[in-house]
């Protein structure tokens, strides 16, 4: 006997895609929802001691050293107010002040000078060019503290100990070369045409710095600026080291001095003020938020 073979309707492209589409549809679904827990749970675990430090300043010390736990037993604002006073005759609001006084011209001389030196080594070609950068990149990788001692003897000679002018004045020559760094990354990924015709139009290397670069650095100068404005209000060693008059100090070294001022550490009122204290850099950071990541990436992948 023979078979009949009975023969199968081709399967439409259309039709194989409408089975494995949803297939596809669904892993990808399920992964994103595997990244996305994987994501909380790593911002939990950043965020926690963040949160934590809101609510211990709510505590008092014998619970903050009880619990781990954010919720505090009740709400009381004292600590801000006492912490706020201080132990000496100056509030905060001095200390906040000095800080503002040390951070902003930095800020301005960092803008200035690094913006001008990046500007250099991207866009002029002069002698020992390459070896200034690779010298400028090897001073990336000595610490800090090793230069504090020299510094502290020339600074000495020249009778500038006890002021801000230590903590200022070395940013206007550029010493911050993390800075000229990043900007000479981004301006490497910034094409010349638009310079190329100013130049035609009569633009000299000023106006074309001025006109045609600065905007096109929007990003990175932000980025400058808020890394810039974080580090300094952060910053604890430069003051240590330069200022010895309480009425000068930076709220860094206030904070410490709290610590140290009675004998049992009331440690909810530093806790406020450390609070406090982050305000500002967690402000502009919001505040510069779009810019800086556009900075940092960007400076970041270009080269």
């Amino acid at each position: 006997m023979s078979r009949l073979h009975v023969a199968q309707p081709p399967v439409s492209g259309n039709a194989r895609s409408a089975v494995v589409e949803p297939l596809v549809l669904g892993r990808d679904q399920g992964n994103r929802w595997l990244r996305y827990a994987a994501l909380g749970v790593v911002a939990l675990v950043m965020l926690y001691p963040l949160v934590w430090l809101v609510g211990a300043s709510f505590k008092n010390n014998a619970e903050i050293f009880s619990s781990a736990g954010f919720w505090p037993s009740r709400w009381d604002f004292d600590a801000y107010a006492k912490g706020w006073k201080t132990s000496t005759e100056y509030t905060f609001a001095t200390y906040f002040l000095n800080s503002f006084l040390i951070t902003i011209p930095r800020i301005i001389v960092t803008v200035i000078s690094c913006v001008m030196v990046a500007y250099a080594f991207a866009r002029f070609e002069f002698w020992g060019r390459k070896t200034l950068f690779s010298i400028m990149i090897a001073t990336m990788m000595l610490p800090l503290i090793v230069l504090r001692l020299p510094q502290y003897l020339v600074f000495r000679e020249i009778g500038w100990l006890d002021s801000y002018l230590p903590l200022i004045v070395p940013s206007a020559f550029a010493t911050d070369t993390f800075f000229v760094f990043m900007l000479v990354q981004f301006l490497r990924g910034i094409p010349r045409d638009m310079e190329e015709a100013a130049q035609i139009d009569g633009c000299n290397a000023w106006q074309l710095l001025w006109h045609i670069i600065v905007p096109l650095l929007k990003p990175a100068i932000i980025s400058v600026v808020v890394f810039q404005f974080i580090w300094t209000m952060n910053d604890f060693m430069g003051p240590l080291i330069y200022l010895a008059s309480v009425e000068k100090y930076p709220v860094s070294l206030a904070l410490k001095m709290s610590i140290g001022a009675t004998e049992e550490v009331e440690w909810a009122n530093v806790i406020a003020i450390s609070v406090v204290a982050l305000i500002p850099s967690v402000a502009v950071f919001f505040a510069a938020q779009k810019h800086f990541i556009e900075g940092a990436t960007s400076s970041g992948v270009k080269g």
